[in-house]
């Protein structure tokens, strides 16, 4: 995992959306535009860079790609945060 790029992707609002609506499943590039007010070469900037640092997977069905959380890139976060966690909390109970 490339945790700065990770996070640098994860730092803008409007990919933070993007995420969220995808965890309700796949979806293609104008169901996500329909749910913004930009349009659709920003959107599809976006979801370059979600794709990029790994956090969204793409498929092609038909003349429509769909995008899907990567929950494997997400695991591998949440596991790197409960490391730190756990370093914080051994080190409190010294």
């Amino acid at each position: 995992m490339k945790i700065q790029e990770t996070f640098q992707a994860l730092s803008d609002p409007t990919r933070r959306e993007i995420i969220t609506l995808l965890r309700g499943g796949p979806l293609h590039a104008q169901q996500i535009r329909e749910h913004f007010t930009i349009g659709a070469p920003t959107i599809s900037h976006h979801l370059s860079v979600l794709k990029k640092a790994h956090l969204i997977l793409d498929e092609r069905k038909g003349k429509y790609i769909y995008y899907e959380l990567n929950t494997g890139i997400l695991d591998e976060m949440i596991a790197w945060v409960s490391a730190l966690l756990d370093g914080k909390e051994k080190h409190h109970a010294s």
